[in-house]
């Protein structure tokens, strides 16, 4: 496969290792036979994906905060990466409203802290910088957004982000050129599901919890719609992003959707529904909203058709395989413990990749 020989041997920097997305990444890289550096503030959660996976022992770990400059700066110099995956971020859209300041100084400085160590960079490198799909100014319309509509956010969260993006487009027009050394890309995705995420506030992790206490779920949202994907499909999308820009210079700047089909997005009880049909014997309730409660989207799409197009980029696994994939994981987890954690894991991204060379994706060819 093309993206093996790309990764085998690379050195690539991964912002927010430690997360829940992050650990997936630095896994799937590990298996590529990359030289995997991370860089995180600290874990995320107890339990972590990244602790059960052992990778502190498989890459080089260095704890700081992107908000510092000058530590940042002297990391990114000293690993010279070949390739940078930058994930680290505050994620959680409730935590953005109680501290907004931080959130705002993580996404949006810790963005414009690590654009600045890369122009001090003397080597070749791609970087591939995540935002979200939030950073859109939702009018919750009907229709997917596309890569040239309107960035905006009526929230702290989805405010930093746009934030985050125009700060890359303005340095990638001022001074990363495209016969520069480094080449930038922008991944946007959301609502990504699967094993190893323990964040608060988020209805998967929530519920599995829940139900293997035997208790009741509470749906805060019920009716609102995400386009729920799993973890390994926006991986593998900024994988092959960055094989993308590796081989190619015309896509420099370029920001790319990566979500599931249009018709495949469901609503907060449609994705518990399904959930329950891997796991016996579970209960949830809608939670009664009271006024004041902190706004939340309750429609968004994105439009992948440039993925598509430029990349050869699809989702591989369809809405029920996404969600019995991800059921299947926590319940390996609670009912064998940390022991299948690095079992299963690693299976998973097997059986995605032969799912994506069955379908005639090019990234997994």
């Amino acid at each position: 496969m093309v993206y093996q020989e790309i990764f085998k041997g690379a050195r690539v920097l991964v912002t927010g290792h430690t997360g829940f997305k992050g650990s997936w990444l630095s896994l799937w890289l590990e298996s590529l036979g990359a030289e995997v550096f991370g860089v995180s503030l600290d874990l995320p959660s107890v339990p972590s994906h990244f602790d059960n996976l052992n990778l502190q022992m498989k890459s080089r770990d260095f704890r700081i905060d992107i908000k510092n400059t000058e530590d940042l700066s002297r990391v990114v110099n000293s690993i010279k990466p070949d390739f940078v995956f930058h994930l680290a971020a505050q994620a959680l859209v409730r935590k953005a409203y109680k501290d907004p300041l931080d959130t705002w100084q993580t996404n949006t400085f810790g963005t414009l802290n690590l654009l600045r160590a890369l122009l001090e960079l003397p080597n070749r490198c791609v970087a591939i910088f995540v935002t979200s799909d939030k950073s859109y100014d939702n009018l919750e319309w009907e229709w997917g957004y596309r890569e040239t509509d309107a960035l905006g956010g009526s929230d702290p969260y989805s405010a930093s982000k746009g934030s985050a993006e125009l700060a890359i487009k303005s340095f990638v027009q001022s001074f990363f050129p495209q016969n520069g050394l480094v080449h930038i890309g922008v991944g946007r995705a959301g609502n990504v599901i699967g094993g190893g995420d323990w964040a608060a506030d988020r209805l998967v992790p929530d519920s599995v919890l829940a139900w293997s206490k035997g208790k009741t779920v509470s749906l805060r949202n019920p009716l609102s719609t995400r386009p729920w994907q799993h973890v390994l499909e926006p991986l593998s999308g900024y994988l092959n992003l960055a094989m993308t820009l590796h081989q190619s210079k015309e896509l420099h700047g370029e920001a790319f959707n990566f979500g599931p089909l249009s018709n495949q997005d469901f609503s907060v009880k449609a994705l518990v529904w399904e959930m329950s049909k891997h796991w016996d014997k579970v209960k949830w309730a809608d939670e009664e909203r009271k006024d004041g409660d902190l706004h939340e989207a309750t429609l968004l799409k994105l439009n992948c058709d440039k993925a598509l197009y430029h990349l050869g980029w699809q989702p591989t696994w369809d809405f029920e395989t996404t969600v019995r994939e991800t059921v299947c994981w926590y319940k390996q987890f609670y009912e064998g413990g940390e022991v299948n954690v690095n079992k299963i894991s690693k299976l998973q991204i097997k059986n995605f990749t032969e799912a994506a060379k069955q379908k005639g994706l090019r990234w997994a060819q």
